[in-house]
């Protein structure tokens, strides 16, 4: 029987973890935002000191450089950064140290199976076009160890991780995760499917919902190509038709809806998902659904509230392609938080875009 906790309590025990050892550990699990804000500022201290000078060039990037730092790009393609194959071993130790910082244990695993996974798809197309597990680029903009609002980012394909930090403040959004193959199976049974949940939970939402919920709930017959947000730098506030709202539904299915938002949330260390949770509690969860229904169909869904963009598509290669994000439509790459900054040093100043 799944959970019927509320929205709150479910981020907060969802995501777990235990705290590491030294000035930077391996991952954050009940970190609160100072320590968090501190982790994020000792992991990227580190990362940039393993860097040679042409790699510490590539990584080491101005915070006012908006096109590389308002960025989101989760197909195979070239971007900001340096890359990972090119570091040294402890470059790339400490460039996934500073990823771990941003994710939950079981949410840090599922991003190391998503990098796992291009040798699989390598593999899959005959290794024609050279996909690697070192594809992948860390950037950090700004100063960590100074005292303006500064952020990194790790991405490549499928996987991109942006945080905005500001203080002893943390921004946590966009965060995308994708799987190609979306599951790898032997006699029938999943072998590898990391993205499982984020798909059976939505579902065990559709068949809750029964066929008066679902009639409001599924939007459209016919799945987009892709997640509507897309890469572009501003997430879209409000996609229409919302779908069905939260309050329009019985506890069962309203249980679910929320464990549906949370999961996504406890990503994110659980003091960082507590403080998301928080700050949306209190507005109407939507959700709705498009294409078909039946299991392996291409199909699509979305969670919205305010402030809060979640997206989940598998719309490609008979439902083993998966994207997900979690964005802030109005917070993403830490726009409200730098506008708070702005005016805590100019009264008067006005949001960040």
């Amino acid at each position: 029987m799944r959970s019927t906790r509320n929205f709150v309590v479910t981020v907060t025990t969802t995501a777990r973890g235990e705290h590491g050892t030294g000035a930077v550990s391996c991952y954050t699990g009940r970190m609160t935002g100072n320590d968090l804000a501190a982790q994020m500022r000792g992991a990227a201290s580190v990362l940039l000191g393993e860097l040679d000078g042409d790699q510490l060039a590539l990584a080491a990037l101005p915070f006012g450089d908006d096109g590389a730092r308002r960025w989101l790009e989760y197909r195979p393609e070239r971007r900001p950064g340096a890359c990972l194959a090119l570091l040294s071993p402890a470059g790339r130790k400490a460039a996934h140290r500073l990823l771990s910082t941003a994710l939950s244990e079981h949410a840090y695993a599922q991003a190391m199976v998503i990098v796992a996974l291009e040798e699989v798809l390598d593999r899959r197309e005959g290794w024609r076009l050279g996909r690697h597990s070192g594809d992948y680029w860390v950037s950090v903009f700004g100063d960590p160890a100074g005292r303006q609002p500064w952020s990194w980012r790790f991405e490549g394909h499928h996987l991109s991780v942006t945080m905005t930090i500001a203080g002893d403040e943390v921004s946590p959004a966009p965060v995308f995760l994708g799987a190609n193959p979306a599951f790898v199976r032997y006699a029938g049974r999943a072998v590898c499917r990391p993205l499982a949940e984020e798909e059976d939970l939505a579902r065990a939402l559709l068949d809750a919902l029964g066929p008066g919920g679902r009639a409001v709930a599924v939007v459209s017959g016919r799945a987009p190509g892709d997640i509507r947000s897309g890469t572009s730098a501003s997430a879209p506030d409000g996609l229409q038709p919302p779908g069905i709202g939260a309050a329009s539904l019985g506890p069962a299915p309203r249980a679910l809806l929320h464990e549906l938002a949370a999961l996504y949330l406890s990503r994110l260390p659980a003091g960082l998902a507590a403080q998301e949770a928080a700050r949306v509690d209190g507005s109407e969860l939507h959700f709705a659904w498009e294409g078909q229904v039946t299991p392996g169909a291409r199909h699509y869904y979305r969670v919205q509230a305010d402030d809060l963009l979640i997206e989940y598509d598998n719309t490609e290669d008979d439902g083993s392609h998966a994207h997900t994000v979690l964005r802030r439509p109005r917070g993403d790459f830490g726009a409200d938080l730098l506008a708070a900054h702005r005016r805590a040093e100019q009264p008067g100043a006005g949001r960040i875009s």
